[in-house]
């Protein structure tokens, strides 16, 4: 179940907390990706609100929303870079994204393995994702009055598990939002002290919500070799057609071909040729004498 992108931009645009909540994510994306420059740089689900940095910086940058979310004009003071799209079938070529974010999209999505494989799919070469989720261990999973308890959580092993099925490499993983999911003006003032201590001392645990980023594995089959070489005929015994029977003689008849050009005894006697018995050979009875 998606939530209303009238909810999250509200949540992100007009409440204190989710402006805290998108400078503290900017930040954590940004340790992870320094320099974006000549590069396309996309999101999905509701990543606008950590997109934006790179707007200036990377030479193309997309925010891509599932329609069972909805979509919104983004950025609001320049042309709009927000596309409305099928969840699992993005419009966009194969190998053409080399940075992409996922943010409110992988927790809420029905089919996770559908759309893992297209963001395969439209990744470049080498090119990688990072997934925000909610930390199943953390206390912003438990809440609903954030977008965060909505959907299913991950631990950081699922989360890297998730991916690696399909043909993902976790790379490196870190933790955001120590600070508990509160609207109260203390909390909030100290939420850059949690985020302090939270990284200091790496409690990933306690995060409110996960960050993996994987990088997209070419040269991982997604089957094994013997299913995929199934599909095509074996063309070894190519050629070698199997060979007809010979007839069986008919009953009664005497089968000459067989025994032409042979000599022999029979009886006693020499003979010219010899004939081969067409049924069984009788036996001899011994006579009581």
């Amino acid at each position: 179940m998606h939530l209303d992108v009238v909810e999250l931009r509200r949540f992100y645009d007009s409440t204190r907390l989710g402006a805290l909540v998108r400078r503290v994510l900017s930040e954590r994306l940004r340790t992870l990706w320094t320099d974006t420059r000549g590069l396309t740089v996309a999101g999905y689900g509701f990543a606008a609100p950590v997109l934006t940095p790179y707007l200036p910086e990377a030479t193309r940058t997309l925010c891509l929303m599932p329609g069972q979310q909805g979509v919104v004009p983004w950025p609001d003071a320049s042309a709009n870079h927000a596309i409305l799209v099928e969840e699992t079938l993005w419009p966009l070529p194969a190998d053409f994204v080399d940075l992409l974010v996922v943010l409110h999209g992988l927790e809420t999505c029905e089919r996770p393995a559908a759309l893992l494989a297209e963001i395969w799919r439209v990744l470049a070469p080498g090119g990688s994702a990072v997934f925000v989720v909610p930390n199943r261990t953390g206390v912003w999973a438990r809440r609903e009055g954030t977008p965060f308890g909505l959907g299913r959580p991950y631990t950081t092993t699922q989360l890297e598990r998730t991916l690696e099925a399909e043909r993902f490499a976790a790379e490196r993983h870190t933790g955001a939002l120590y600070m508990p999911p509160s609207h109260a003006a203390f909390w909030m003032s100290m939420g850059p002290t949690f985020e302090r201590i939270g990284r200091r001392l790496d409690l990933q645990r306690l995060a409110g919500v996960t960050l993996v980023e994987a990088r997209k594995q070419v040269y991982i089959t997604r089957q094994s070799g013997l299913r995929e070489r199934a599909r095509v005929p074996l063309r070894v015994l190519e050629g070698l057609a199997p060979q007809p029977a010979p007839p069986k003689p008919a009953a009664g008849r005497l089968a000459t071909d067989v025994s032409r050009g042979l000599t022999g005894r029979v009886g006693g006697e020499i003979t010219g040729r010899v004939i081969a018995w067409p049924g069984p050979v009788p036996q001899s009875t011994p006579s009581n004498t």
